[in-house]
């Protein structure tokens, strides 16, 4: 493709993305395709001549859309928001056609600065204290891992590192019931072993029980088991219960247990300051990492990532073989030592972006409207004599369902469930569950970055006369 060609189909294509921006909700908001649909309409073999790009946007159009279910539609109410932007896109632009690799100092000076001031900003942004640095990491999944790795490390001396293991005696690691299942994961893959993870019981409000949690490590220290690590959640996948920092902390401070913090989602709330008792008891906290991802209107990947000590998540990853010495080393931040990949993207160019073209009062404006928005949902919910609200609304995530007199739970189970499909079959609005005290329930997620209250309340309708309809 010359210079000119590709001026030519990148003016082209902003159009796309611009008409796309402009007419997203009139898309079915989750693909009504059937499974394997997509692959049957591609190719069994690749072409061996080269095909002029205009085929390409046309096989996007017929081909690949009909299968995406469209996160930026302010239709989409379902798991979490993976929100973007147009400042976010334009900065994804500009990454793109730089192409840098940013794993040194080194490789691009400004990538890795901008991310340290990216950090600083965001650092201050959330009210964590000052002596935190951070690093941006791919997601929330890694974050944790890298947290139970260094955790681990720390807690032997970082003999597993050396010998593995198989030295390190039986390592234990807490977390809710309620917790994300990349916790789980990442006792799997640390090592440690999905059997030594401790899921502590919560209490009526779904946030984790810290005196559950001191009794279970006091019993594991009798028990010859040795305490690695706590993860407390700010804001579960489920109901966005809010674990109480202060008194877990207390536990692990007492225990000299590593404490980190997974607030994916909910950690973009932190930059209002009356949702800061969130993280009161933070002194007490190692790791913290939250996802500009999910509701910050960020593009995915970008999940922050915070720590007390860096020194001890460089010394639990850094490696130098010969090709990657420089002679900056120890005077600058090298981020590949921060975390698993050695390959990183250029991704605080977005977050510059994002927060230079909201400005800070922006992106309050627009946190405080979506979680208005669930409050007034929540009202509307509880208006209805049929249905009922499951979980607090803590943020931006109602949980309910549809509950009409005289059903008993199977039944109720079951009408929920069937209504769940038929509400995203429809392709107007797509929603989804979870399971809170053996009641199949509805979770209705108002972060995406351009829904209404008009949006909200038209989904609510919607909701209503589908449930309804079931009974008739």
């Amino acid at each position: 493709m010359t210079p000119d060609e590709f001026r030519k189909h990148a003016h082209e294509l902003v159009e796309w993305m611009a008409h796309y921006l402009e007419n997203v909700e009139n898309y079915p908001v989750k693909s009504q395709s059937k499974p394997g649909e997509i692959l049957k309409k591609l190719p069994e073999r690749p072409p061996l001549k080269a095909q002029p790009f205009e085929d390409l946007v046309k096989d996007l159009d017929e081909i690949i859309m009909p299968g995406i279910t469209h996160w930026q539609s302010p239709n989409f109410f379902a798991y979490f928001p993976a929100n973007s932007s147009p400042p976010s896109i334009l900065a994804e632009m500009i990454i793109s056609t730089i192409g840098a690799q940013c794993m040194n100092w080194e490789t691009s000076p400004a990538a890795a600065e901008l991310e340290e001031k990216m950090m600083v900003w965001l650092r201050d942004m959330i009210g964590l204290p000052g002596y935190f640095e951070g690093v941006i990491q791919d997601s929330a999944s890694a974050g944790t891992l890298a947290a139970i790795l260094t955790a681990r490390e720390k807690v032997t001396g970082f003999r597993i590192n050396e010998t593995g293991a198989a030295s390190a005696g039986n390592l234990r690691v807490y977390c809710s019931e309620q917790a994300h299942s990349s916790v789980e994961k990442g006792v799997k893959i640390s090592g440690i072993g999905k059997s030594n993870l401790v899921k502590i019981p919560v209490r009526k409000d779904f946030s984790m029980d810290p005196v559950l949690l001191e009794k279970a490590i006091e019993k594991d220290i009798e028990s010859g088991y040795l305490p690695c690590c706590v993860i407390a959640t700010i804001g579960t996948t489920g109901t966005t219960a809010v674990d109480p920092l202060k008194a877990i902390g207390s536990v692990c401070a007492k225990n000299k247990i590593w404490l980190h913090v997974d607030a994916a989602m909910a950690g973009t709330a932190l930059i209002l300051p009356e949702f800061r008792w969130m993280i009161e008891g933070k002194e007490h906290v190692d790791s913290f990492l939250f996802n500009p991802h999910k509701w910050m209107f960020t593009n995915f990947d970008c999940t922050a990532f915070f720590i007390k000590d860096a020194n001890l998540l460089i010394k639990t990853f850094e490696i130098l073989p010969e090709y990657l010495k420089t002679r900056t080393r120890g005077k600058v931040n090298d981020y590949r030592d921060w975390g698993i990949p050695l390959g990183r993207r250029f991704r605080a160019l977005k977050l510059w972006s994002v927060i230079r073209s909201f400005g800070m009062e922006g992106l309050q404006d627009r946190i405080r409207q979506h979680i208005r928005f669930a409050a007034e949902l929540k009202d509307m919910i509880l208006q209805e004599k049929d249905f009922e609200v499951l979980a607090p609304v803590v943020i931006n995530v109602v949980c309910f369902r549809y509950a009409p007199e005289g059903t008993d739970e199977m039944t109720r189970n079951s009408l929920n469930e069937i209504l769940n499909h038929r509400l995203n079959d429809s392709g107007k609005i797509y929603l989804s569950h979870t399971v809170l005290d053996g009641k199949y329930t509805l979770r209705m997620v108002t972060g995406q970055t351009n829904v209404t209250l008009e949006h909200v309340k038209k989904a609510w309708e919607l909701i209503k006369g589908t449930a309804r309809a079931l009974r008739d």
